[in-house]
């Protein structure tokens, strides 16, 4: 049994961190970058990145956590079988913005700055506006879900 608790024990401390790190990037890190750059589009590039490399991270964070959260339900842990469904619908959040979103908004990016403009004010700015209010809602339902999975997870301590 020492050696579930111990499972259950990283299981936490990874959903902590990366949960953490949501929320840090996107509710702390991203804002900062636009109040303290005067340029809109270099903090936009930047934080185009980040949420890139967030979303790449959390595909695989997904995978690993609901591969542990099967090893404890499989040995009896059925308080783990709720949360693999919470890391399903956070893995297709991460799919959808890894693979769909940000590569979309990216392309109508480099396609403004191809025409010498930022893409506010590009003829595509309308689109890249739906763009990243679907971007921006699914990083909150993101958010949403990883508070309530590490609310969860953490219930029994």
């Amino acid at each position: 049994m020492k050696t579930f608790q111990t499972v259950q024990r990283v299981f936490a401390l990874i959903s902590a961190l990366w949960v953490g790190g949501l929320i840090a990037i996107g509710y702390f890190v991203v804002p900062v970058l636009f109040s303290g750059l005067l340029d809109r589009k270099i903090a936009g590039m930047v934080a185009g990145n980040l949420f890139r490399i967030e979303a790449y991270i959390s595909v695989g964070v997904c995978v690993t956590l609901m591969v542990l959260a099967n090893l404890l339900v499989n040995r009896g842990l059925n308080q783990y079988r709720p949360i693999r469904w919470v890391l399903l619908a956070m893995w297709a959040c991460s799919i959808v913005a890894s693979f769909i979103l940000i590569p979309w908004m990216e392309s109508v990016r480099n396609a403004a700055s191809v025409e010498g403009m930022s893409v506010m004010l590009s003829s595509s700015a309308a689109l890249f506006s739906r763009l990243h209010v679907a971007s921006s809602l699914l990083f909150l339902l993101e958010s949403l879900l990883g508070v309530f999975l590490v609310w969860r997870i953490t219930k029994s301590f």
